[in-house]
This record gives C-alpha cells, structure tokens and sequence, in this order.
C-alpha cells in the first residue's frame, strides 16, 4: 500500500549559484561524504547535487506530518546507488524514526532531469493504515 508520496524539482542553475556562492559549506550541510563523492566524479556535479537536493525535498514531504517530522536534517535523507545502479534512498535519525512511525517498509525514489532541471519522486510503501472513512463518500451520498 503506498503510504505517501513525495515530488520536487530543483533547477540546477540555483545549484550552480550556491556551488558557487557557498562551496564547500554547502556541500558539507546538505549532501554526505558519499554524495559528494559521487556528484564531484561525474562531469557535471551539479546535476547530480540538484537531482539529490530534489530527491531530498521528495522525500521530506513523503515523510511529513509531525513537529519531529519537520526537524529531519539534510543528511538524515542519503540518495545511493542500489545494485542495479539505479538510485535508492538511505533514512537515518529522524527520517528513520519517522519512517518507521509511518509503517514504512519500502521507499522507491525515482530521479530524472534535463539541461536545465531535475525532478525526484519518492513514493513510501507499506502496509498502512487503512483509510479514514470520513474521506471518502459512499454510493449512497447525497441521498
């Protein structure tokens, strides 16, 4: 059962500018050793910093809901590579606690871009909850 889902885009231009504004703090405050690593080996950094800055933001609002929720630092979210290459999602701290709080089982996190822009969707699965009547309506609504 999908618990949540979650979706942002960053372009990769204001990433660029904070590269170039903040540097190394900026790197230090939001990305992991790994991350960095992983963006500063490819031919455009930004790219990949952007589409994990997205992946992050994705993942945030999946996760939302609570004041504890809302204090989930940057490095509690790590975007890695699975086996198979394709992106995957690490929850530390509060993001883990938060996650387990949700019933969360699985994460799927999905990353594209462009040029100019890169998108990330993360969708949080489990077994949940099931759904409060109060919002949905019967067959009988309005009667």
């Amino acid at each position: 059962m999908i618990i949540a889902i979650g979706i942002d885009m960053v372009e990769i231009a204001r990433v660029e500018r904070m590269l170039a504004s903040k540097g190394d703090h900026a790197m230090r405050k939001l990305f992991t050793d790994a991350e960095r690593a992983y963006a500063m080996s490819r031919p455009r950094p930004a790219l990949h910093l952007a589409a994990r800055v997205a992946a992050k933001e994705a993942s945030y609002k999946a996760l939302r809901g609570t004041q504890e929720a809302r204090a989930i630092g940057w490095r509690e979210l790590e975007v890695v590579l699975a086996e198979d290459g394709s992106p995957a999602l690490l929850l530390h701290g509060g993001a883990a606690r938060r996650a387990l709080e949700l019933g969360v089982t699985r994460v799927h996190l999905s990353l594209t871009h462009t040029a100019s822009s890169a998108v990330a969707v993360a969708v949080l699965e489990g077994p949940g909850k099931p759904p409060l009547s109060e919002n949905f309506t019967g067959s009988g609504a309005g009667k």
